[in-house]
């Protein structure tokens, strides 16, 4: 308990620390391909061709199988059918290594196969997207009591425009927001593009 609660504290104080200049509203994102899971099938990911179907909400999160990232995982799955509507499609990246993402994608407590996550294991991409990466905090675990082998990543989402630009921005750090209120503000953003909202 003692070390979950030491956990929790250093992810709190890792997350409120100053972060890097993330990119902005206007700027291009740096294309990416990534090993991928949906439904708990491994894939290549590719932000240019997702891009060739409309517009992509790049949602960069600490760790899966945990609190606020399950929260936000769930609520992305609960909410797909609403992107899907806007024209908009959803990838989630972390420093999870792909056997942990196939078991999360496919959770129905979690992505329930509604979307893919991608391994981004030595935060290169989120670094690309000035986005701060964090080493993990040794004897973790997750909620299933599975030791935490991985970095962190900030909880930063991106809405990109089909035009490859960067169209919002926002982050728990910056914005308070909780993991599910990303969703919220993601789906809106969609929607206005999209003139469904």
């Amino acid at each position: 308990m003692k070390k979950n609660l030491l956990f929790g504290l250093a992810m709190s104080a890792a997350l409120c620390t100053a972060a890097f200049a993330a990119l902005q509203p206007g700027d291009r994102a740096p294309d990416f391909s990534a090993p991928a899971s949906l439904a708990g099938k491994q894939f290549h990911f590719s932000l240019r061709a997702a891009l060739k179907k409309g517009p992509v909400v790049v949602y960069f999160y600490p760790s899966a199988f945990t609190g606020g990232c399950d929260l936000e995982a769930h609520t992305f799955a609960q909410d797909k059918d609403q992107f899907t509507a806007a024209g908009a499609s959803i990838i989630g990246v972390s420093e999870d290594s792909i056997a942990r993402l196939d078991k999360f994608s496919a959770d129905p407590q979690y992505c329930a196969g509604k979307f893919p996550v991608a391994s981004d294991p030595t935060g290169k991409i989120a670094t690309e997207y000035g986005v701060k990466t964090f080493p993990g905090q040794p004897g973790a675990k997750d909620v299933r009591g599975v030791a935490i082998d991985h970095g962190f990543i900030d909880r930063v989402t991106f809405v990109i425009g089909k035009d490859g630009k960067i169209v919002e921005e926002f982050s728990s750090r910056a914005d308070h927001l909780s993991p599910d209120a990303h969703v919220a503000k993601a789906l809106a953003v969609v929607q206005q593009l999209s003139g469904k909202s």
